[in-house]
């Protein structure tokens, strides 16, 4: 299985954000700064009597009793429907582990600029070094740098664009993505009970799973009323899994009920939310939710977070159990990677990827 192909694209000379704020700039490049609309209004985020996300204590899915099981797995199906993203503690992958990653992903931020420039990300691709998904000059930059890699299957990877430094790297990434990948297939199991479906459902459809990570590092930036460090969209993947780093700003808002709410993260926890993918399978009633990140005006931020997807030869589409007269499709069939071809080779925009996969007319459907 090749890794998607991308035709290469002009996007004109790209600040790195951490040399910018190495300069400590009085003013923000035009290219950084966002439409008016755009900007956040951070006023208008958390008012008082907001509520974080739910959390999912995954102890109880594995060995609750059942009352404890039923509870859990209520909050989890409510938790997806509801809201389509969760923290959940309790989740099985090792403190240290969750240490050691932020650690090798700080240091390799760290490097000098000439050493992370040794794996660029190549315009219209989204592996290695600098921003992804920019596709023209005079596009609006996120604030913030990533270093992104494909990991399974195997033949996703681009080793050339693995880090020799710090020299931990690579066995770190390896050891870690283990851990997600046990989790993301945890999840999904009971994603599915809570469905009534096969709780293999999920796994058994998927493939040989597509896995990716992203290290995002947001620098403070001294007008975060005028960026974004990352641009509001939805995520392509079945599931995607986020490490928030230890002492970063609360950075991550989603969108709901026409307002932007900030994740207050919790120590050791993880944060899990819903792709396109499991929109599509259960034809609307578990939702990707529309999510972007905020920059701080003292503090960086740093994010580690884990894409997990069906195999790209596998075919996607509302699962059977899930369509019925009063819920008509709402999505077509199609390769799921096309629909990853189409996500990686337009800008991040809202939930507007989406649209590749919906049923434009319903009422002609049997």
């Amino acid at each position: 299985m090749a890794p998607i192909p991308v035709s290469p694209i002009s996007v004109g000379h790209i600040d790195d954000v951490q040399e910018l704020r190495k300069t400590k700039p009085s003013c923000i490049p035009q290219r950084f700064v966002r439409n008016r609309a755009e900007r956040p209004r951070f006023s208008m985020i958390n008012p008082p009597s907001c509520k974080n996300i739910p959390v999912i204590d995954l102890s109880k899915l594995q060995k609750g009793n059942k009352d404890e099981f039923q509870a859990e797995l209520l909050q989890l199906s409510t938790s997806c429907q509801d809201w389509g993203f969760f923290q959940v503690i309790n989740h099985g992958v090792e403190i240290s582990l969750l240490e050691s990653i932020e650690k090798v992903a700080m240091d390799f931020f760290m490097l000098p600029l000439e050493e992370k420039q040794k794996y660029p990300m190549k315009p219209g691709t989204v592996q290695g070094y600098g921003q992804a998904f920019v596709f023209s000059e005079d596009q609006k930059l996120d604030w913030c740098n990533m270093m992104a890699l494909g990991l399974e299957p195997k033949s996703i990877r681009n080793l050339k664009l693995w880090p020799t430094k710090p020299a931990n790297f690579s066995e770190t990434v390896e050891a870690y993505s283990r851990e997600i990948r046990k989790l993301c297939k945890n999840l999904l199991k009971h994603i599915a009970i809570g469905l009534s479906l096969n709780e293999n459902a999920f796994e058994d459809m998927f493939g040989a799973a597509v896995q990716a990570v992203r290290m995002n590092y947001y620098p403070a930036c001294p007008r975060p009323d005028l960026v974004l460090g990352l641009s509001p969209h939805s995520d392509g993947s079945a599931l995607t899994v986020l490490q928030q780093g230890k002492g970063s700003s609360a950075g991550l808002q989603i969108f709901k009920d026409n307002k932007w709410i900030s994740v207050q993260p919790i120590p050791n926890a993880l944060v899990i939310n819903i792709g396109d993918t499991i929109e599509v399978l259960t034809n609307g009633k578990y939702k990707s939710v529309e999510h972007r990140a905020v920059t701080h005006k003292e503090k960086d931020r740093l994010s580690i977070v884990t894409f997990y997807a069906p195999s790209y030869d596998i075919e996607v589409g509302p699962m059977p159990e899930l369509v019925n007269r009063n819920n008509p499709c709402k999505y077509r069939r199609y390769n799921h990677g096309e629909y990853s071809k189409h996500y990686v080779t337009n800008k991040l925009q809202g939930k507007k990827a989406l649209d590749f996969a919906k049923v434009k007319n319903t009422h002609s459907l049997n």
